[in-house]
């Protein structure tokens, strides 16, 4: 089993990114949005140049053992493509 499987339930709630939420970003690095940091890397960015239109997963980064709050510290996870027909 998985860590924290059991936990998600009916519940669970998978949060994606468009490239234009994200600012159409054009450089790597750490970002500040309103959920907290994103950090984007160059693989990143080159399925967002090819596909436009993808959607990543966010995924949260663990949270400090010590700290009770939340971590605010995430990456770009699974990317979707839009299905439907394409613009040529």
């Amino acid at each position: 089993m998985v860590d924290g499987a059991s936990n998600l339930g009916a519940e669970a709630v998978v949060n994606k990114i468009s490239w234009q939420r994200a600012g159409s970003v054009t450089e790597p690095g750490r970002y500040m949005f309103t959920f907290g940091y994103l950090t984007v890397t160059e693989s990143d960015l080159a399925i967002w140049k090819q596909f436009p239109q993808a959607t990543f997963t966010l995924v949260e980064l663990p949270a400090d053992p010590a700290s009770e709050a939340p971590s605010s510290e995430f990456h770009l996870g699974a990317f979707e493509l839009p299905t439907g027909p394409s613009e040529i």
